[in-house]
């Protein structure tokens, strides 16, 4: 290992930065611990260009940690609905209530007493240490794991524990000296595997750009930067077949609170029937309202249901495609001649203009604005005005 590559990858890093590193994102320069933690949070697994449009709107809804921990949990899902991965916005919430109540409204600056918050991880803590407190914090992401195990020629997976120690040990060594240089090297560390060592196409394999490690990377030295970090072989994401109701009565729609453990947890969606694996059953077919209604609200009285419903009709078919799976979803419209009294309390009639104060899954929300349930500018300003 080289520890010349050691003593001076963090200024070189630098000096990188200040020549080719991302500039103007609006969460850049900050040093408020709240306004790092949601950024950071935010753009865990959501694309820079997502989080552009996001990230502003989010800031403005909830200024401040205290604004964030008074809110109703429904307010944040709403909010971040069409991000993804929703855990993340029911721990923001979470951890928000955590500092208010344990550390009196104000963030730590210590890394260890950040992990200890709802949703933070080492690196996310490491993070937030180093942009708003100049704490000499390591970071951790998968693009400074590859970087790490290009330079220094690491093989093996880096989900396995010795290899994931080996980094962690090799991030700290490389830190730069100064405290005060922690902000711009951390930046760095995010802008280089971002944008420069990339996974497919880093620019060391190109003509443009010449990397200011291509003497001392040793994947780069010895032929392997795309072979490096070790990649492990997904398996062919399953897919499954599911009924969705879309039961209208007037100018409401019912929805309905999923678990907060499930998928798309926490949000209200459209009541639906069990997932059935999608190469065991035939095309969907045509199905009554007791069946339908026994497959997506089987705990309700379906002989009420069945006498309510004035008509039923097949709608489209939506593919949605999860991180570890694809769901394809048959929607079936359903029409109720009055607002039913449900058993189930996350059953919920919700009037078309109010939709923006529900956090709703991206595809059931484009599904209510393609049927012409409500604009989209409704749903928009709903949320607004909430």
């Amino acid at each position: 290992m080289s520890k010349t590559l050691i003593n001076t990858f963090a200024q070189k890093l630098i000096a990188w930065h200040g020549v080719s590193g991302r500039s103007g994102l609006p969460w850049q320069g900050n040093r408020d611990p709240y306004a790092v933690w949601v950024s950071e949070i935010m753009l865990q697994q959501t694309q820079v260009a997502t989080v552009l449009e996001r990230y502003p709107r989010f800031m403005k809804r909830f200024p401040t940690v205290k604004k964030l921990a008074a809110a109703d949990v429904d307010e944040v899902l709403a909010e971040w609905a069409g991000l993804g991965y929703y855990s993340r916005a029911r721990n923001l919430h979470a951890c928000a209530k955590q500092v208010m109540t344990e550390f009196g409204g104000q963030f730590p600056s210590d890394p260890l007493l950040l992990e200890q918050l709802k949703g933070i991880g080492r690196s996310t803590a490491g993070a937030i240490a180093a942009f708003a407190f100049h704490e000499r914090a390591p970071i951790l992401d998968a693009n400074v794991k590859r970087i790490l195990a290009r330079l220094f020629a690491i093989d093996g997976a880096i989900q396995d524990k010795g290899i994931n120690d080996r980094l962690w040990a090799l991030a700290i060594d490389l830190l730069p000296n100064k405290p005060a240089d922690m902000p711009v090297y951390t930046q760095a560390l995010m802008d280089f595997g971002a944008t420069w060592c990339t996974s497919r196409k880093p620019v060391c394999l190109g003509a443009e750009k010449k990397c200011p490690f291509t003497k001392d990377c040793q994947a780069n030295l010895s032929d392997q930067v795309l072979l490096l970090p070790q990649k492990v072989k997904k398996a062919k994401s399953p897919e499954f077949d599911c009924n969705m109701l879309l039961m209208r009565c007037g100018n409401s729609v019912l929805l309905q609170k999923r678990p907060s453990k499930a998928i798309w947890g926490g949000l209200w969606s459209l009541p639906e029937g069990p997932w059935i694996p999608r190469a065991s059953i035939a095309q969907a077919a045509e199905i009554g309202s007791p069946e339908l209604f026994a497959a997506t609200l089987p705990n309700e009285k379906g002989a009420v249901l069945t006498k309510a419903c004035t008509s039923i009709k097949r709608l489209e078919e939506i593919k949605h495609v999860f991180t570890h799976r694809r769901l394809w979803m048959q929607i079936w419209q359903a029409s109720s001649a009055k607002e039913l009294t449900f058993l189930n309390p996350d059953l919920r009639w919700v009037p078309l203009s109010q939709l923006g104060r529900y956090g709703l899954p991206q595809p059931i929300k484009l599904l209510l604005q393609g049927l012409s349930l409500v604009r989209g500018d409704d749903l928009k300003n709903s949320a607004a005005n909430s």
